[in-house]
């Protein structure tokens, strides 16, 4: 489905004036940033292989990690060193590492990124180590970064004589703040499209009608179109400086978000119990008690009369008791809101078992006008 398109001619003075407009603002509303990002602007992940050197005897067994070895005798050969073929060596000192890490949008070349360094061998410890020149690579197999540096780990550990050792955290992760220059721009498509997108953190269809039509009463007519639940198009102006001017406006309006659908959410492993704003409940009566069983036994002696020609014995004695909760029944009204929920359930004293079993009473009985999400 085609919608026309507005041309904007908007000058700084015109958004700005816009800007004004938007202060107004309805309660419980949230920045458009804040609910929405836009369609082209992310963070794109990085992968690389590299080596990790100067570890204090903490490397990988190379017997069993043969791919440290093949990658220490391939880096020397762009040195110039070539090593006799079939030698086995065993380096200590050296581990085979994975470096990842997130470049942002609009990154460009010369600034740096922080990057995370994981032992992929059987390395024991990364502490003390300096990461190699490692290129990083996006999907599209081009790199876009260049890492190296020497790592911070968090963890340590040692060991004894007798076999006997102490781990703290991961000694096998470190990170390098700044580790990694950018070398190459990722295209986001901000500075070409003829629209911006932005799409919803939470599908809804009131909340991407409200966007747009708080969008057209800002700019006017015809200038955001609502696509779908999770999408909204809004023609922008072409020069860079008036886009971004533009979407700073846009990224600042305050909308009030649709009310999310009504669901209890139970979690049977912790207990917990998360009762969405828009639960409601049909007219229900509901009661709590549980009955406790007691069974005991005594130990007595049984000692006859003196002529009674009778032997002592040792007899054992049942005590049995019952005990149940007198607990009230309470009445749910129609419309029943959460928090008149909560109060009637803490005046029965029901445990986080105990509400799970009454909320899926509620549920088979139709009483509980919501959806039942148990994780």
């Amino acid at each position: 489905m085609s919608y026309p398109l507005v041309v904007l001619r908007m000058t700084v003075k015109t958004i700005l004036a816009a800007t004004l407009l938007s202060v107004c603002v309805t309660a419980q509303a949230d920045r458009l940033k804040d609910m929405a990002s836009i369609a082209g602007v992310r963070t794109n992940a990085l992968v690389g292989y590299g080596l990790v050197v100067g570890l204090d005897g903490s490397g990988d067994q190379t017997s069993q990690t043969p791919f440290t070895t093949q990658s220490f005798s391939n880096m020397l050969k762009q040195f110039g060193v070539t090593l006799p073929d079939g030698l086995r060596f065993q380096l200590k000192n050296v581990a085979a590492v994975a470096v990842h890490a997130e470049i942002p949008a609009f990154s460009k070349p010369g600034q740096t990124i922080d990057i995370t360094v994981s032992s992929i061998g059987n390395a024991k410890s990364l502490r003390g180590g300096s990461l190699l020149l490692t290129p990083l690579k996006g999907v599209d197999g081009q790199v876009y970064a260049l890492a190296q540096g020497n790592l911070v780990v968090g963890g340590f550990g040692a060991s004894g004589g007798d076999g006997s050792s102490i781990t703290v955290n991961v000694p096998s992760v470190g990170r390098i703040p700044s580790g990694a220059t950018v070398e190459r721009i990722i295209d986001t498509g901000f500075d070409s499209a003829s629209n911006i997108i932005f799409n919803l953190h939470r599908s809804d269809f009131t909340t991407a009608k409200r966007v747009a039509e708080r969008i057209n009463t800002v700019f006017g007519p015809e200038v955001a179109h609502a696509l779908d639940a999770s999408s909204i198009m809004v023609t922008s102006p072409k020069t860079a400086d008036q886009r971004v001017t533009y979407v700073s406006v846009l990224e600042n309006l305050e909308i009030e978000q649709g009310l999310e659908s009504a669901k209890v959410i139970i979690n049977s492993r912790t207990g917990t119990i998360v009762v969405g704003a828009s639960v409601k409940v049909s007219p229900v009566a509901v009661t709590h008690g549980s009955l406790t069983v007691t069974v005991s036994e005594n130990t007595a002696v049984s000692q006859p009369d003196a002529f009674a020609g009778g032997e002592t014995a040792i007899v054992t004695e049942t005590e049995l008791t019952i005990e149940e909760e007198q607990n009230r029944m309470f009445l749910f009204d129609a419309g029943t809101q959460l928090n008149e929920i909560v109060r009637a359930v803490n005046q029965v004293g029901a445990a986080p078992g105990d509400l799970m079993a009454i909320l899926e009473a509620m549920k088979q009985a139709g009483a509980l006008r919501a959806e039942l999400v148990v994780i």
